[in-house]
C-alpha cells in the first residue's frame, strides 16, 4: 500500500510538471523507458545494492538511458538513491491513468466467461463511453468462474452483471426475506 502511495505521489508531481511545461507525451515516452530499463530484474538489483557506488549507478543509468530529458534522468536518479526503483512500474501506470484522464479517456476491463469478438467489445465500448460521456478504451479477459454476463472495472467502480453475482445477490435477497 506506501509503495502504491508513493507511486501516486511521485506520478502526479510528473504530471503537474508535464502539463506546466506541456510535455505530456514525452515524459510519457521517458517513463516508459524508465519503467522498461529499471522493471529488468537483474539491473534492479544493481541499482539497489548498497555497495555500489552511485556513480557506477549513475554512469549505468546514463548508457541504458539515452535519450530522455534530463527531468526524467533526474527522477531516475532519485529513485534510485532514495531506494525506491520497485515503484517506477506504478509511476508509469498512474501517470498514463493521469494523462488520459486529462485527454477525457477513461480505461475499463471487462471480464466475461467466454471471449467476446470485436464487434461486442465495440458495442460495449461504445455504450460505456455514452454513459460515462468520454471515451472508454477496454481490455478484456476470460474467466469461466463468473458463469456468464459480465463485470466491469473502471476505476475503483465495479458493474457485476455476471450470472454469479446475479445469484449471490438472489441468494441475499431471499436470506433477508426469510428473516
Amino acid at each position: 500500500m506506501a509503495r502504491r502511495a508513493s507511486a501516486r505521489r511521485h506520478a502526479q508531481a510528473v504530471f503537474e510538471i508535464a502539463l506546466e511545461r506541456d510535455e505530456l507525451e514525452g515524459w510519457r515516452e521517458d517513463l516508459r523507458k524508465v519503467s522498461d530499463v529499471m522493471g529488468d530484474s537483474l539491473f534492479s538489483l544493481y541499482l539497489e545494492a548498497p555497495n555500489i557506488p552511485f556513480k557506477d549507478k549513475e554512469a549505468l543509468l546514463h548508457e541504458r538511458l539515452e535519450g530522455i530529458s534530463q527531468l526524467a534522468m533526474n527522477l531516475a536518479h532519485l529513485l534510485v538513491v532514495k531506494g525506491r526503483v520497485r515503484i517506477t512500474e506504478g509511476i508509469t501506470s498512474e501517470y498514463e491513468r493521469l494523462v488520459d484522464a486529462c485527454y477525457g479517456i477513461e480505461h475499463a476491463e471487462v471480464t466475461t466467461a467466454i471471449p467476446i469478438d470485436d464487434v461486442q467489445r465495440e458495442r460495449i465500448a461504445q455504450g460505456l463511453s455514452e454513459k460515462r460521456g468520454k471515451r472508454v478504451v477496454l481490455s478484456t479477459r476470460v474467466d469461466p468462474d463468473i458463469d456468464g454476463g459480465l463485470v466491469i472495472r473502471i476505476g475503483d467502480r465495479l458493474i457485476d452483471g455476471s450470472t454469479k453475482g446475479k445469484l449471490a445477490q438472489l441468494r441475499r435477497d431471499l436470506i433477508g426475506a426469510a428473516r
